[in-house]
């Protein structure tokens, strides 16, 4: 097989440039490390944006998906799915939950859940129903879920907003008070249990608690977009279940296909028929390969007590941030759960994303300030160190000559 060519000053002349990429391209992966086309070795601190939960090349995927692409790709929902069941039966197992649609991305499975949200509001005789969000969310990059979505930048020059959001604080359970008491046509709470792109923004577990609580006394559903901090992350299967309460609606993707496009809307009973045939679909989604592998990665993360290890190593790998970072002047917060972490600075540090890839580090800057990091769950704990080793002085150096804004 011939390498790839290496990335020259315009690598994609035909591409539009919705990205602004760094100057390299990946070659080939195993374990936690990827290569470029030059051969360069990085540490992949950012698996793929949380996607890459068994990091790259795992020896027990990689042949099962061979195995399936040779029998079956893709047919279509208009026929039953034994792959489908076989996987939505495992989500709802270890989700309490009762029944899942399928489907390719987070986008999709947020605007689903957006979908049931109206159609539960419309089924209860409210005609323009609501739905409220939060300050620092993100829900995905369609009208609707950018609607949804807190980020100025992401709303600029795609006004006008889809309406029927009231947003609120994250944490402050009283704004949510409020909004029960001035709102009558709000039929859902949408939220991430950590915020990703809004700068790995946990949810208290009280605050948790509580909007289960007012949900249930209002009538409303509860919805909890885990499409990142979900499969596993945080060292539980989903963020949520630290706090002992169940969704009624959870949006999943990014980790559940270990790099094969996969999303999912895992309901419980009191979302799960909202939905009827005709009034939501898809034309991949569901597919043979993509079905196969969430079985797979279902199943390994089982076998290689892959919850455990983020929660360990992500203890580890926080402890060491910590030990290398606390006290040091410009360092904000260090946050976050499992391998799902974000280290605040008290300026904007985009210019850490290419330094760390010089360094041999792959990471992601989220919400101007955050450095966050999502590694593959399989990292192990002397890459752990390494991370820090690399990271921590990169971040002292920054902080020494870049100034506050």
């Amino acid at each position: 097989m011939n390498a790839p060519e290496p990335v020259t000053a315009d690598p994609e002349p035909h591409v539009m440039h919705t990205y602004a990429r760094l100057p390299m391209a990946m070659s080939h992966g195993r374990g936690c490390w990827v290569w470029d086309t030059h051969g360069k070795k990085y540490l992949d601190g950012l698996g793929g944006i949380a996607v890459n939960t068994l990091g790259h090349a795992h020896p027990k995927l990689v042949p099962a998906l061979q195995e399936q692409i040779g029998r079956l790709i893709h047919t279509s929902n208009y026929y039953a799915s034994p792959l489908q069941e076989s996987l939505a039966s495992t989500l709802c197992e270890l989700s309490g939950l009762d029944r899942v649609f399928f489907c390719n991305s987070g986008l999709e499975a947020n605007e689903a859940a957006l979908k049931i949200a109206r159609k539960f509001g419309h089924n209860k005789g409210i005609d323009r129903p609501e739905v409220i969000v939060y300050e620092k969310a993100f829900h995905g990059r369609s009208i609707a879920t950018l609607s949804a979505t807190a980020n100025p930048k992401i709303h600029a020059g795609f006004e006008p907003l889809v309406e029927g959001f009231v947003r609120v604080p994250l944490n402050d359970v009283a704004a949510i008070d409020e909004v029960a008491n001035t709102r009558p046509n709000v039929v859902a709470v949408f939220l991430e249990v950590i915020q990703g792109e809004g700068g790995v923004n946990p949810a208290t577990m009280d605050y948790l608690r509580a909007i289960r609580r007012l949900c249930d006394e209002n009538d409303w559903l509860l919805m909890l977009d885990e499409v990142q901090c979900g499969i596993g992350r945080t060292g539980k299967w989903f963020a949520h279940q630290w706090a002992g309460i169940l969704p009624d609606v959870m949006p999943l993707a990014k980790g559940l296909g270990s790099g094969v496009p996969v999303g999912a809307v895992v309901c419980g009973p009191r979302a799960a028929t909202v939905l009827q045939p005709g009034n939501h679909g898809t034309t991949f989604g569901g597919n043979a390969l993509a079905m196969r592998a969430g079985i797979e990665t279902l199943r390994i993360m089982q076998e290689e007590n892959l919850l455990e290890n983020a929660s360990v190593v992500g203890t580890a790998l926080r402890a060491g941030l910590v030990r290398e970072l606390s006290g040091v002047t410009g360092v904000v917060e260090i946050r976050g759960q499992g391998l799902m972490l974000g280290i605040e600075l008290d300026r904007p540090c985009g210019d850490l994303l290419g330094r760390a890839a010089e360094a041999g580090l792959l990471l992601s800057v989220t919400s101007d300030r955050v450095v966050r990091l999502v590694p593959p769950l399989i990292l192990c704990a002397a890459e752990a160190e390494q991370i820090v080793a690399i990271l921590s002085p990169l971040i002292k150096s920054f902080l020494q000559e870049a100034v506050p804004s």
